[in-house]
């Protein structure tokens, strides 16, 4: 993403949020700025209206920094949601709440300027960020908390998918060799 306007800032900390979290649009775009601090964040309101503490890494935590930053300067609020409009116009005004449709219609349109074929969609930067929690071999039981999820068996569906070379470095991790 280009630019380095408050636009750019605060895309580039909501995808990284995405990403790195795990959080769906919803829950991303309904965070108050005291919701997020230190690697934590307190959803108030998931799906199902539970409340839930996910976390997010340093990788997120610089985006999130530069964002909170320009938020600040632009004059928004705590009361005001952590992702809000920055510009003013016949249908927003600054501070107000974002769309999820702006979301659902921004991540395809970045992918297709950075060259990317593949469906790019914020759901799937939630199965990305499951997937690389697989991989680092956290637990099912802690994926699905960080997700929100109330049974493994939905976070299972997330993480089910692995590659040839994923098989044989869990097959080798056992003692057993695909010959």
């Amino acid at each position: 993403m280009r630019g380095a306007g408050p636009l750019a800032v605060r895309n580039r900390a909501l995808i990284a949020l995405l990403w790195r979290s795990g959080l769906r649009i919803s829950e991303a775009l309904s965070l108050r700025p005291s919701d997020v601090a230190d690697g934590r964040i307190n959803v108030r309101r998931g799906r199902g209206g539970k409340q839930r503490m996910a976390t997010y890494d340093s990788f997120a935590s610089g985006y999130l920094d530069a964002w909170v930053a320009v938020r600040q300067q632009l004059g928004a609020t705590g009361r005001q949601p952590l992702f809000c409009s920055v510009s003013s116009g016949e249908t927003r005004k600054p501070g107000a709440p974002i769309n999820p449709s702006y979301v659902r219609q921004l991540l395809p349109k970045l992918a297709r300027r950075a060259g990317i074929d593949k469906r790019v969609h914020a759901h799937g930067l939630r199965h990305t960020h499951a997937a690389e929690l697989a991989n680092e071999r956290l637990p099912l039981p802690a994926i699905s908390t960080q997700l929100g999820h109330s049974s493994t068996s939905t976070t299972a569906i997330y993480v089910q998918k692995l590659t040839a070379t994923d098989l044989q470095d869990a097959m080798a991790a056992i003692g057993r060799s695909i010959e």
